[in-house]
């Protein structure tokens, strides 16, 4: 008798030995809770089995894995107390129950089974699940299959355990990775279209989801439209644009806080049911983007099976989506920046075209006075019935017309004269900085700013002399092509040194380019009519040369061929242009 029992003892050890190894085998999760399943089946003979969790979110037990039940059983819950299993999960001590039929708590789920054995498990003292096996047959289960059961239940809440931490970890290091390919590609593109594939694809990638969308809110802050998607059909792609007031991620935008949803194919806040159904898109957490304590849209993460997502997820998903709410202003701000330079470019070479017609209007009036002033003393005198009188009356009038025109574009470019009022030097060059730098960094070129910040205001247009500056910017850049330094120097000085007169605001540009020769800087500042430059409008230094001459200011420039060029502008200080 003895014997027996140490033989039924050793196969009982054998078997827990073997099935310790098969539960411990994976670190994934899911594998693992099928894994322990089986052999609760397998073990005890059982018909069916289940391991049942319970949701830390809903406080709801949730079937995580099964084997031997009907399909659909994984969208089966119970609330603790609530069947045979939630009365397990609810007193934390085992049932063993011979006549399913005769036991009150019974919930069926697969009709055939007569008998049910479930034994809850902890991880870390708090209760996990339960583990939960049937059969066929009544009386199926005894006293030893209760306790293998319950021995093996405690080997899964140590694989469970151990699966979940792996799992952590594993997040964890994928959202480190996430992260930091999001940063990568913040800085290696600012194209927002690029941005907005890179921050789904990294989501979807992070939670190991089915689909990731990000949605955006519209101009007037009704709208949440589809910017990018990861994993989506063409039926999720092409449907409708959400409504801010009555959508389900509208709340999310609304409360700036993380949305989840066990199943959209069933909740009655989620507007496009049927096209998650075809898209099989089952469990959704949405987190709001946020920019400067604004909500400026959404990033959704949908599972294809029922998932309750950790609060490990949560976190990661809301830190990649508070890192891309910072790299998308910062794409919306590059483009509003290259419109401005654009804008700028435009502004310039219609600026360029009133210097032009000024300074043709100016050649043309010289000799048309001439002209004038000559046929006026040839007493040209016909007898009234000579055609020859009909012409000079003729010419006498296009001359006055031409004379005119003159003087109409004349007095148009009188009126861009410059507009003065007090301007800080040193913020109009930290603002071209901001405003060039994405191209100075495509360029290859550094900028160094030696700036006088006691340098007192001067009294100008900031508009015009802005366009001086990203003029004189963009040439050192053109002359940079390979790459060099772009120094830019403020200070306050006395002209001539030494001397007493009023004192005068030094801008200097130096750049360490391919620099010109002496025909070249003595020709930089000539006519607009004269220009010989090959590349751009040509117009562009004589319109700082006119700028600064309005302001009663100076540039002169200073370059040798293959040693850059320096171009310095000196403008009065306080009321000195105001005369």
């Amino acid at each position: 008798m003895e014997l027996e029992q140490l033989k039924a003892r050793y196969e009982r050890l054998a078997l827990l030995h073997h099935v310790s190894q098969v539960i411990h085998s994976s670190l994934d999760p899911l594998e693992a809770l099928d894994l322990i399943v089986s052999e609760a089946v397998r073990v005890t003979h059982a018909s069916s089995g289940s391991v049942v969790l319970l949701n830390p979110t809903t406080r709801k037990l949730e079937i995580a894995a099964s084997s031997g039940l009907p399909i659909g059983s994984d969208r089966f819950e119970l609330r603790l107390g609530e069947g045979i299993t939630g009365w397990v999960a609810q007193h934390g001590v085992a049932a063993r129950v011979n006549d399913v039929s005769k036991d009150p708590r019974y919930i069926p789920l697969r009709t055939p089974a007569q008998s049910e054995l479930a034994v809850p498990f902890e991880i870390n003292g708090e209760l996990a699940g339960v583990v939960n096996v049937d059969s066929d047959q009544a009386d199926a289960f005894s006293a030893d299959d209760e306790s293998l059961l319950q021995e093996l239940a405690s080997e899964a809440a140590t694989a469970i355990h151990r699966t979940w931490l792996h799992e952590q970890l594993r997040l964890k290091a994928r959202m480190f990775e996430s992260l930091i390919k999001v940063g990568q590609t913040i800085n290696s593109t600012l194209n927002l279209s690029d941005v907005l594939s890179a921050i789904t694809r990294e989501a979807s990638t992070l939670v190991n989801a089915k689909l990731c969308s990000l949605l955006l809110v519209d101009e007037s802050g009704e709208w949440l439209e589809l910017r990018a998607c990861s994993g989506g059909g063409p039926e999720y792609m092409n449907k409708p644009r959400l409504s801010m007031g009555e959508s389900l991620l509208g709340i999310v935008v609304r409360r700036m806080k993380p949305v989840q949803v066990d199943d959209v194919r069933r909740s009655n806040r989620y507007q496009h049911r049927e096209i998650a159904r075809h898209e099989g898109l089952v469990s959704l957490l949405g987190v709001p983007l946020l920019f400067r304590g604004k909500a400026i849209g959404t990033l959704s993460v949908y599972s294809g099976r029922r998932h309750s997502f950790s609060n490990e997820e949560i976190r990661a998903l809301s830190l990649l989506a508070d890192l891309s709410g910072i790299a998308i202003e910062n794409a919306r701000l590059y483009e509003r920046i290259v419109d401005v330079e654009e804008a700028l470019r435009r502004t310039e070479k219609l600026s360029a075209i009133g210097l032009l017609a000024a300074e043709v209007a100016h050649e043309i009036r010289n000799p048309l006075t001439v002209i004038k002033m000559l046929f006026h003393s040839l007493n040209l005198e016909f007898p009234g019935g000579d055609p020859r009188a009909k012409d000079v009356q003729i010419m006498a009038a296009k001359i006055d017309h031409l004379n005119k025109i003159v003087e109409r574009i004349l007095r148009f470019a009188r009126g861009a004269e410059p507009q003065l009022a007090p301007v800080d030097l040193n913020d109009l060059i930290n603002d071209l900085s901001l405003l060039l730098r994405h191209k100075l960094h495509q360029q290859g070129v550094a900028l160094e700013r030696q700036l006088d910040h006691k340098l007192p205001n001067v009294r100008a247009d900031a508009a015009q002399i802005g366009q001086v500056f990203l003029n004189l910017a963009l040439n050192a850049m053109e002359a940079m092509s390979a790459g060099g330094t772009l120094t830019i120097v403020s200070r306050a000085v006395r002209l001539p040194l030494g001397s007493a007169s009023p004192q005068c605001a030094l801008i200097q540009f130096r750049d360490t380019g391919h620099g010109m020769s002496r025909e070249q800087c003595d020709r930089v500042f000539t006519s607009l009519l004269g220009t010989t430059k090959q590349k751009g409008t040509g117009l562009g230094l004589a319109i700082v040369a006119k700028i600064i001459e309005a302001h009663q200011g100076k540039i002169r420039v200073r370059s040798r061929q293959g040693n850059g060029t320096t171009f310095t502008i000196v403008l009065p200080l306080g009321s000195a242009v105001e005369g």
